[in-house]
């Protein structure tokens, strides 16, 4: 199950009040699924051993652990997910890693699709190592732009609006579900380019971008039947119950007496109301 952007800085502000400060006893890992940078298991965890965390960081979708021994732990998650224990929990099926403390429980990666990646590299070179990590696109939840960057920002680039919130050429990508709920609310169609807006278009998607943003990480991301969200403790979040459109094609539309619409783009499915312009 993909955390999407907002839902991985949900985990981050989490992740930094409950296990910032703690040392290690000892780490394990099921297999090599999530170590492709290793020989062996020991290889990954005796680098572990005795380490303090100090802190908790968000690039893009990847978080990094500072340690006091001078190196980064790193978390690619993929479509995994970090899991906060207490030791005498049963593993979930699809655990790869679990790191002990010498207090306070364990923290454990949950990635049956195989997808995420671990490692421990020294602070200075944790760019050579992921190159991703200069990614020059904005994250909207990192670093706030004025309306007025925002603005340049779209002009300077002549793509869809869904393409703009989705690719991660501009913005970091912050899922095609979340984009759905941003235009709906900021009322422009997914079709629109980012270069045709009015100075009032700019101001509503920006306002809606950050709103709804904010809102995803205040109801603690978006449970459904066919999405298996969890936080870092387990929990489903509620913000579908603030969903506007995604899923609801037929429902009546919140804006409006016409049935929300849905239809295929880029391959996924795009849902929208007829009062988006």
């Amino acid at each position: 199950m993909r955390a999407e952007l907002a839902e991985v800085e949900l985990m981050r502000r989490d992740l930094e009040r409950e296990v910032v400060g703690r040392k290690v006893k000892e780490a394990s890992a099921a297999g090599m699924a999530a170590l492709p940078r290793y020989k062996n298991r020991k290889q990954f965890t005796s680098q572990l051993d005795g380490v303090k965390i100090i802190g908790v960081v968000r690039q893009a979708r990847i978080l990094l652990f500072p340690l006091d021994s001078d190196d980064i732990l790193v978390v690619k998650l993929g479509d995994g997910l970090l899991r906060r224990n207490a030791n005498k929990d049963a593993e979930a099926p699809g655990t790869e890693i679990v790191v002990t403390f010498t207090q306070g429980g364990q923290l454990r990666l949950l990635d049956p699709d195989g997808t995420a990646e671990v490692a421990v590299v020294p602070k200075d070179d944790i760019m050579s190592e992921f190159p991703e990590l200069n990614d020059p696109a904005v994250d909207p939840i990192d670093t706030p732009l004025a309306w007025l960057d925002f603005r340049d920002l779209l002009a300077g680039h002549s793509a869809s609006l869904k393409e703009l919130l989705t690719d991660g050429s501009a913005i970091l990508s912050i899922g095609s579900m979340y984009a759905d709920e941003i235009l709906f609310d900021a009322g422009l169609r997914f079709d629109r380019t980012s270069d045709s807006l009015s100075t009032q278009e700019v101001r509503r998607l920006y306002r809606s971008l950050v709103e709804t943003l904010h809102n995803i990480i205040k109801y603690r991301g978006t449970t459904l039947e066919d999405r298996d969200w969890a936080d870092v403790f387990g929990e489903p979040g509620v913000y579908d119950q603030h969903l506007q459109v995604y899923g609801r094609h037929g429902e009546l539309s919140p804006r409006s007496r016409s049935p929300i619409q849905r239809t295929k783009f880029k391959g996924e499915w795009t849902y929208f109301c007829e009062t988006q312009v």
